[in-house]
């Protein structure tokens, strides 16, 4: 029997690591002919050093992540794939992605951007990638290359 995955979620952040990571994610759905689950976490901890927060930066974010999410929503729309839907969540993206969305939505594939920490941000702060990959419930592809699985040209 050949390995189907029918819930793929791909976490995307605006960066480009992401947005490869996304693409490849449109790819596995359409050729799965599965339901396509973008994720966006807007990290609340980013917020809280900010002593004149009022409420402006955390709007701003939220906007500009919605923008993203329905332009991927169209792209993948426009490659095949028929079922799509987006999450926006608050909180610490390691837990959000890693446990509890996987399980609240039945996820069965998770891919995520190849992460762009140096070793010393690893130390201190970890990875998101790493945390998902050690705590996911389903499998975690982590994606580093482009469509044709190139690196990416500053990469390679």
């Amino acid at each position: 029997m050949i390995q189907q995955y029918k819930k793929i979620m791909v976490a995307v952040d605006g960066s480009d690591e992401a947005e490869l990571a996304f693409k490849k994610a449109v790819n596995v759905a359409e050729r799965n002919n599965g339901e396509l689950l973008l994720v966006h976490v807007i990290d609340t901890r980013a917020f809280q050093t900010v002593t004149s927060f009022d409420g402006m930066l955390a709007e701003q974010a939220t906007e500009m992540a919605k923008q993203t999410l329905n332009d991927y929503i169209e792209y993948a729309k426009e490659n095949g794939v028929e079922k799509v839907s987006f999450v926006l969540e608050y909180g610490s993206p390691k837990p959000i992605i890693a446990k509890d969305l996987p399980q609240e939505h039945h996820v069965d594939l998770i891919m995520l951007g190849a992460t762009g920490l140096n070793a010393v941000e690893r130390l201190f702060i970890g990875s998101v990638s790493e945390y998902v990959i050690r705590n996911a419930p389903c499998d975690v592809l982590i994606v580093r290359t482009d469509l044709e699985n190139e690196l990416p040209k500053e990469e390679a």
